[in-house]
């Protein structure tokens, strides 16, 4: 297969476990596990993609600093191929601090580098012969996120199809031009709270109908309750999640967008690019952080096969 251009942020997750409450202003919460990891949704699907065999090209911008190096180490140690990371001595790698208790988890994060990342720093030589382009974060992008209608008409031009993961919008906006890109897209990948946050409506299943005309494949995540999807405005399909001995829920969303488009580009039908994306994110939980229990294709199937 041919390569996928992740375009995306580059941070360290530190990840503070056992938190039974959120912290308050002039008080004190205790922590029962700490550790660093990869982070950043952009890096977290990358990696999850060249687990599961996928050729990967990144392209990002980090700060000629620990973390920086850190999160380039990551990324080849996996395979990826890293010749599209701009290392700038004026910026400061990003760091994500995540406060993870039973079942859900807050984040808080020094966006750093994430924001400098251009539409030009993604070279026409690194979209020739790709397959596929692949964008998250777009609310925290934001000097991407103002070119990206350039970029993703760049890079349908070389043949390329495009996904987007939103992630969360700091303002609480919801907007930014999203509504009038997703016409230009072929996957959009939301969680339930963005797919209500961004359509205005009170459900998923409303949610769905609204982006559903938008784009062509639309997968919203639900957490617990697995996944919901539709292709082409066809008749939607629920996915339950699968059961895992779950540690951390971060980077789950990333890791399911790795799993929905390794069998999406293999071009399998909407149910099972659902599975793999509900199998993948539920594997990632075994460990803390998104990718030290990232799931290969031999822990899909058996957990597929498992469930069936």
């Amino acid at each position: 297969m041919k390569p996928v251009v992740v375009a995306g942020e580059l941070n360290v997750d530190l990840i503070l476990t056992g938190i039974d409450g959120p912290p308050v202003f002039g008080g004190e919460i205790l922590a029962r596990g700490l550790c660093h990891t990869p982070g950043s949704s952009s890096m977290i699907c990358a990696m999850g993609l060249a687990r599961l065999g996928t050729l990967v090209r990144f392209v990002g911008r980090v700060g000629d600093d620990e973390r920086g190096r850190y999160c380039v180490g990551a990324l080849s140690g996996e395979g990826v191929d890293v010749r599209g990371v701009i290392v700038d001595p004026s910026l400061e790698t990003g760091l994500t601090v995540a406060l993870s208790g039973a079942g859900d988890r807050a984040l808080v994060t020094y966006a750093g580098a994430i924001a400098a990342l251009r539409a030009s720093d993604v070279g026409d030589d690194t979209l020739r012969d790709a397959a596929h382009l692949h964008v998250s974060s777009y609310f925290l992008q934001t000097a991407l996120r103002e070119e990206l209608p350039e970029l993703v008409a760049r890079a349908r031009g070389a043949g390329l199809t495009v996904s987007l993961d939103p992630g969360h919008d700091p303002s609480g906006r919801w907007n930014g031009g999203l509504r009038d890109l997703l016409p230009r897209i072929d996957v959009f990948l939301p969680n339930e709270v963005e797919a209500l946050a961004i359509t205005g409506a009170r459900d998923v299943d409303t949610a769905l109908r609204e982006l559903a005309p938008l784009c062509p494949t639309v997968a919203i995540k639900t957490g617990a309750r697995g996944c919901i999807g539709i292709q082409r405005q066809d008749a939607p399909l629920r996915v339950p999640a699968y059961a895992v001995d779950a540690v951390d829920t971060t980077g789950a969303g990333d890791g399911f967008d790795a799993g929905f488009l390794h069998a999406w580009l293999n071009r399998w039908p909407l149910e099972a690019c659902l599975r793999w994306g509900a199998a993948c994110g539920a594997l990632s939980t075994r460990a803390l952080g998104g990718t030290p229990a990232q799931a290969s294709i031999d822990d899909v199937r058996a957990l597929i096969g498992s469930a069936a």
